[in-house]
């Protein structure tokens, strides 16, 4: 069982600033605007208000493709990875899924990334407090943000998704099914496992509430200097040459969406642990 370490939602060049940690622990990870076709307004983070709500609380302005832009209710993203059962309406078919692409996808074929593997997303985050009922970011915390584990997704199927492939009319909707995405050869959608491999009580796909654990940037150190465990050390982890292994910290790399950790049974268990820990119950 390979771990893969897989940064998503808001970065510097798309979005533009950090994804909040709500003041009641929610981590809210925002996807990416793009030229997809749903909107933030049609997303939901809570049954009063919707992802657009949110963000326009937090900023007027959306970074897309290195320019800032106004938010409008009509303002597109790319929902993927898609892990958030209530986000939006679903049907009774639905499952958690994730799609990838083009040189990140040649990546994880390469890296023999396959069923049961399980994807630990990870992304930019800032706490957020409320004053006089108005959401901002926590100015007493690092300006920079923190990585923080989000979620999590075991791979029950993977699907390659060309031309005029059918796919159950479930699916239609994410952006990977689009036209545009069907004429790359190696457009995939991995569907996760309805339960966890070894839980049956535990979802193969969710979100995690914030925990200190899920926390990878080395506290007070800028947000891609992480503190790994050291047995992550003796393995190979891709895109990083050992010396990004430094005195005080694990210097993670700009390069790559995904980070893909060789096969080890200490860093399985962790992973494994981190889940039982945090998904929600």
């Amino acid at each position: 069982m390979k771990i893969i370490f897989s940064r998503k939602g808001f970065d510097s060049a798309y979005g533009g600033y950090p994804s909040p940690i709500l003041p009641d622990n929610k981590l809210i990870s925002l996807p990416i605007p793009s030229n997809d076709k749903i909107s933030y307004s049609e997303l939901n983070f809570n049954k009063r208000n919707t992802y657009y709500d949110l963000m326009k609380n937090l900023n007027s302005k959306i970074k897309f493709n290195g320019k800032w832009f106004p938010i409008t209710k009509n303002t597109t993203c790319h929902l993927d990875p898609d892990i958030f059962l209530n986000i939006k309406k679903r049907s009774k078919d639905w499952k958690p899924l994730f799609g990838q692409i083009s040189a990140a996808q040649t990546h994880l074929t390469n890296q023999n990334v396959e069923v049961n593997d399980i994807f630990l997303f990870f992304g930019w985050f800032k706490k957020t407090i409320y004053i006089k009922n108005k959401l901002f970011f926590d100015q007493n915390e690092s300006n920079h943000g923190i990585h923080i584990i989000f979620g999590y997704f075991q791979i029950g199927q993977i699907l390659n998704i060309i031309d005029n492939k059918k796919v159950p009319k479930w699916m239609e909707y994410h952006p990977h099914t689009c036209k545009t995405r069907r004429i790359i050869s190696n457009n995939t959608i991995y569907i996760a496992r309805e339960k966890i491999s070894w839980d049956k009580n535990i979802s193969g796909a969710g979100v995690f509430n914030f925990n200190p654990n899920l926390v990878l940037t080395k506290k007070g150190f800028s947000r891609t200097k992480w503190e790994l465990p050291l047995f992550f050390k003796k393995v190979n982890i891709s895109y990083h040459p050992k010396n990004c292994w430094k005195k005080n910290y694990f210097q993670s790399m700009a390069r790559g969406q995904e980070f893909v950790t060789e096969e080890n049974e200490k860093i399985t268990k962790w992973a494994m642990q981190i889940i039982n820990q945090n998904v929600p119950h």
